[in-house]
């Protein structure tokens, strides 16, 4: 059944060059009207400049998952030892984690509140991963999903499959459903994602209720890669010293994060290593944070982290000792059993 759904909307012949330039010219007027002249024009702008310098012009950004020739030398070498079956078949075997949050800020209403957070999905990359996910999301019990970025497998080129890739996830989901971008997706993606009911929090918070009372869910936009993220701009009218939670598919802008009062960060990115030593160490989370803050919960001053190690593959469709995820996090007012707490 899972199968079939996911065909269902990857056989849509949806190219990005199938699109034509008043269509591109359509999507980029709405998201002027959508986020702003500046941040919509500031964002293409920076997406043209990696664009030319991934076909061999333009100003160089390094970083390994812009490399092609990286992604061939690295799915070589797994084959060549005879662990890139292996290295498939755990990237697949995506597992639903556990993490309750305790805060003295949680509205008692919104005790027991659960969020399903999912990341780092790049759907193009792994179809058994994608087709475990969409079995999965049926049978959880939650309250409000958000999705922390990286919905495309590549960096670059047509963003029309991934945006197909991502409608069958949305169709297994329950709202309400926000999201953030990330430093593997375009901003004009942002348009389709929202037509599939997801509402996207770029630079921008929306007041979560229940009956008269409140919490705030912020998000940013890409803080890694393009760096048009805007967390004073994000947080702008929440009240001081209310529950708060900011969305960021980095968690490397977690010291302003902290500095401006929110009380849980939920971010992803870094993949958890993806490929790690045993014990779970990872050879690298190509970000620059404490390595503790890489993967799972963890805290800096007054504020809750929590990094998930996402549910796609990045680079090459392989995981070893760092399997995927989605995680249930629930929101508690009060101490009690839990099964991996965070405490505030």
């Amino acid at each position: 059944m899972a199968q079939g759904l996911l065909g269902r909307y990857s056989r849509r012949k949806w190219n990005l060059f199938t699109l034509d330039g008043q269509m591109i010219r359509d999507i980029d007027e709405r998201l002027e009207r959508r986020l702003g002249r500046l941040h919509a024009r500031l964002r293409l702008g920076i997406e043209a400049d990696h664009e030319a310098q991934v076909f061999g012009h333009g100003i160089n950004y390094f970083h390994i998952e812009n490399l092609p020739p990286s992604h061939i030398a690295i799915r070589s070498c797994l084959k060549l030892t005879g662990l890139y079956g292996r290295g498939r078949k755990n990237a697949a075997q995506i597992e639903l984690r556990r993490h309750d949050v305790i805060s003295s800020r949680i509205p008692k209403a919104f005790d027991g509140f659960a969020i399903l957070q999912i990341s780092d999905l790049h759907v193009e990359m792994s179809e058994a991963a994608m087709t475990r996910l969409a079995v999965m999301l049926p049978s959880i019990d939650y309250d409000l999903c958000v999705l922390t970025g990286d919905y495309r497998a590549q960096t670059f080129g047509p963003y029309e499959p991934a945006l197909a890739g991502m409608a069958g996830i949305c169709s297994a989901l329950k709202g309400p459903i926000y999201g953030v971008l990330g430093n593997h997706d375009t901003i004009r993606m942002v348009p389709g994602l929202e037509d599939m009911g997801i509402q996207m929090l770029l630079n921008e918070n929306q007041a979560i209720e229940r009956g008269n009372q409140r919490f705030y869910l912020a998000g940013i936009d890409d803080a890694h890669f393009y760096r048009v993220d805007n967390i004073e701009k994000a947080a702008t009218g929440i009240p001081f010293g209310n529950f708060s939670i900011l969305l960021s598919h980095t968690p490397e802008v977690y010291q302003q994060a902290s500095y401006a009062d929110f009380s849980l960060l939920l971010g992803g990115h870094t993949h958890g290593g993806q490929i790690c030593l045993p014990g779970r160490i990872p050879i690298t989370l190509d970000s620059v944070l404490p390595r503790y803050m890489g993967s799972g919960p963890w805290k800096y001053r007054d504020m809750i982290g929590y990094t998930s190690v996402g549910a796609g593959s990045s680079i090459v469709p392989v995981r070893f000792n760092c399997p995927p995820e989605i995680t249930l996090h629930r929101l508690r007012g009060g101490h009690g059993p839990t099964n991996e707490q965070s405490l505030f």
